[in-house]
């Protein structure tokens, strides 16, 4: 029966109604944003009662409590405001906090509670002899204040001893030097250093509390596998770098508290010097070892030797591969100008050493020196090579020539020479010139002269006080280069000199003034300057153009044909040549010139010609007859005898057939690089690939071909640190530091070629703050602008 009841009964219990329809959104607000809102309201009220309690105007237990806002991992809006113990880091309901404090603090739950009992200074305090009892109290600030008798002393008969508690202060209540307390330490407290010793008491108290209730520490504690990650970052930068990061430094206190800071461990400069320096330079040595394997045939690029006639110097060896990368070999340390036969055998000892029994795989080598001697030799002793002059110290070169040689450069330097010394050694002069700069451009300078230009004892001071002073004698165009600069951007400034009422009475007495104020106001002097300056100019953007670019052989005779368009260019502009630039540029054409270049440029298809016909033709028309001969014989040179009647054959089928047009024009698609702007080829490996894929059916012509094209005719590509080559000094070249000093190099130059990227440290460092007064005004300004976008 009840079984019944009790069946019918649920059968006429109506279903639940449906769930309420979610609350419509309040001005404009959804429901879980109102939600936050209100939780967010909660925990900053929280926040505000715990400030003012702990500076002692609210309930003792918010010492001990913390408000925190807990947050959905989702959305990112809080969903609950909770209470934490700072004793045991236990999270609590922030509905009662009082309730929480009497169920978790007082009542023995939380484990640190009742250990953290304060340093008590005891006193004797006049009561009563009646029985001991629990003073409770409010003190001035408005914090209670509770007297606990001490367990391990028990009061004397007939008295009873008042405990004063001294609050554990918060560390983070020492902001801006000041000690807060939440109770104030009574006034009959009596400590052997004054008033001075509160603090030192409130740290111990401090360090009483962390050793009973040890908090977790802020720094993150980082797995094996993550600090070796990091070390071994470290240490790349450190040897990429190449001297610019000194070893010592890993030991700076600073870097030190650094790495503890982030969780590292402290480094030895020894272990970095020694054990990590050795498997980082295996690293790399194995992966360009198996680079330079893998290739069929390569390139040596060898310079520093020009440099060292000067003094000391690295000689770079570099290995140029047919994909277009390049793997640094190793350096040699030299020291002044060294004969042909010592560079021609270290030439060969390097080819040796990577070839072993194989030295046709070095299809040839650039170098910035001996191309008359040493790279002939080798030439003609290994018929396959085709050994090249840097064209870079090429043009270099000729502008040598032009100081040397030409008649306007020797009256130009000497008239700069005269004005800038008699502005800079004359007092009034030279104050009306700084006066005038700072007016005409906003800073002034003396203007720059060059050494050789000081008296004796000005030129000994400089020389001792520069290092760099010798580097003039390879380029010892700059100076004049840099005199010249100086002189035209203060012109208007030095024009004003020669007008200025305060200079009158030394520009009329001195004879040499007056000369010079004559020269100054001729036309014709300031042409003469600006057509100097502009010919230097045109040259040396020409040198930094192809060292950055990395010239090929077959962009040679284009090259020096472009500089010959522009000498004519300058010539009818300034109308001052009378024909003596043309034929030093000519002399040194001559003197650079390889048959090579030649049989580069015809066997590219990047210079390939479209005819009336449709047909892409190699540029036999732009060749002279001589050239069109050197073309013939360096082919039937680079290939065996049997295969040169071969290979000619193939040549002429080449010249009247060329390449089909849709390869062609591919080889000689471009398009526009991102940071320069330039129209660059935008395959320059197709001019090689094509000769190995779609044109192998010239068998001869084609090793040929790819051989050729492909060379390399500047020798830049890493820049070595001078700091490391002082470190490799002041060691006394020692076996161990120049071995070091070879690794370090070798990993540095490699890294840098794997990111192409061929600026040196010093350079940028010197842009840098050569930006500090001027660029950086402009990078300001795009930054507000960017900001307000």
């Amino acid at each position: 029966m009840t079984t019944t009841n009790a069946h019918t009964a649920a059968q006429q219990t109506p279903p639940p109604p449906p769930p309420a329809p979610a609350p419509p959104a309040i001005d404009g607000l959804t429901t879980d944003e109102l939600t936050a809102k209100a939780l967010n309201k909660r925990y900053e009220g929280l926040m505000t009662v715990r400030t003012k309690a702990v500076k002692g105007k609210g309930a003792w237990y918010w010492t001990h409590l913390e408000p925190i806002l807990v947050r959905n991992t989702d959305t990112g809006l809080p969903k609950a405001v909770k209470l934490r113990c700072s004793l045991c880091d236990a999270v609590f309901s922030a509905s009662n906090p009082s309730r929480t404090a009497s169920e978790h603090l007082k009542r023995g739950t939380c484990p640190n509670f009742n250990s953290v009992t304060p340093i008590s200074t005891i006193t004797p305090s006049p009561t009563s002899s009646s029985p001991q009892t629990h003073h409770r109290k409010r003190n001035s600030s408005g914090a209670i204040t509770t007297a606990v008798p001490s367990r391990l002393n028990p009061p004397p008969i007939g008295g009873s001893y008042h405990v004063t508690p001294i609050t554990v202060v918060d560390p983070s209540r020492f902001c801006g030097g000041e000690l807060h307390y939440s109770t104030p330490p009574p006034q009959h407290l009596m400590l052997s250093g004054g008033k001075d010793d509160l603090g030192p008491l409130a740290m111990l108290e401090d360090s009483v509390k962390k050793l009973k209730s040890p908090k977790p520490s802020q720094t993150q504690s980082l797995t094996r596998s993550q600090i070796e990650s990091a070390l071994d970052s470290l240490s790349d930068w450190v040897f990429e770098s190449c001297g610019s990061v000194s070893l010592s430094g890993l030991e700076h206190p600073k870097f030190r508290a650094f790495l503890t800071q982030v969780g590292l461990p402290i480094i030895s400069k020894r272990d970095f010097a020694t054990t990590r320096l050795d498997l980082k330079y295996e690293e790399a040595r194995a992966e360009a070892e198996s680079r330079i394997r893998d290739a069929m045939f390569f390139q040596i690029a060898s310079d520093g030797w020009k440099s060292g006639e000067s003094g000391e110097s690295l000689v770079n060896l570099i290995v140029n591969l047919p994909n277009g990368t390049s793997l640094y070999r190793r350096a040699v340390l030299v020291n002044g100008a060294v004969p042909s036969n010592y560079a021609e055998e270290v030439l060969l000892e390097t080819v040796k050493g990577i070839c072993g029994n194989s030295p046709q795989r070095c299809v040839g080598i650039v170098s910035d020196k001996f191309k008359t001697k040493a790279l002939r030799n080798l030439e003609s002793q290994h018929q396959w090579m085709v050994n090249l002059s840097c064209q870079f110290q090429g043009l270099n070169s000729l502008i040598k020539d032009f100081v040397k040689e030409l008649p306007l450069f020797k009256s130009v330097s000497q008239n700069c020479v005269r004005l800038a010394k008699f502005i800079n050694n004359t007092a009034q002069i030279r104050n009306a010139h700084c006066k005038y700069q700072l007016q005409e451009h906003g800073e002034s300078i003396m203007l720059r002269l060059p050494l050789h230009c000081y008296d004796d004892d000005e030129r000994r001071s400089c020389s001792s006080s520069s290092s760099s002073s010798s580097s003039n004698k390879v380029c010892f165009f700059e100076p004049l280069f840099n005199l010249l600069e100086d002189v035209l951007s203060s012109a208007r400034a030095i024009q004003l000199v020669m007008h200025d009422d305060a200079c009158k009475v030394v520009l009329m007495e001195d004879h040499m003034a007056r000369e010079v104020r004559e020269m100054v106001g001729d036309e014709g002097f300031w042409n003469e300057v600006e057509a100097v300056h502009a010919l230097i100019k045109l040259v040396k953007e020409m040198a930094r153009r192809i060292e950055e670019e990395k010239l090929l052989v077959g962009q040679c005779l284009p090259l020096w044909d472009e500089l010959r368009a522009k000498i004519k260019d300058w010539d009818s502009k300034f109308n001052v040549g009378e024909g003596h630039v043309e034929k030093l540029v000519e002399r040194r054409f001559k003197k650079s010139y390889h048959p090579a270049w030649a049989a580069a440029f015809i066997l590219d298809p990047l210079y390939l010609i479209r005819d009336s016909s449709g047909k892409y033709l190699p540029p036999f028309k732009c060749l002279s007859p001589e050239q069109e001969k050197d073309v013939d014989k360096l082919i039937t040179r680079l290939v065996s005898r049997d295969e040169a009647h071969i290979a000619l054959m193939e040549l002429m089928k080449w010249r009247t057939e060329g390449l089909d047009p849709m390869y062609a024009r591919a080889v000689q698609m471009k398009e526009r690089d991102p940071v320069s702007g330039k129209m660059r080829i935008a395959n320059p490996q197709s001019s090689r690939l094509v000769w190995e894929t779609y044109l192998s059916e010239f068998r001869s012509l084609g090793k040929v071909a790819v051989r050729l094209i492909f060379l390399h005719a500047t020798t830049g590509g890493f820049k070595c640190n001078s700091s490391l080559l002082k470190w490799v000094n002041s060691n006394g070249r020692s076996h161990a530091a120049v071995d070091r000093a070879q690794k370090l190099i070798f990993i540095s130059a490699n890294s840098k070629f794997e990111r192409r990227d061929f600026s040196n440290e010093e350079d940028r460092d010197a842009e840098l703050l050569a930006m500090a007064n001027g660029d950086d005004h402009l990078l300001n300004d795009v930054l507000v602008d960017t900001s307000s976008v």
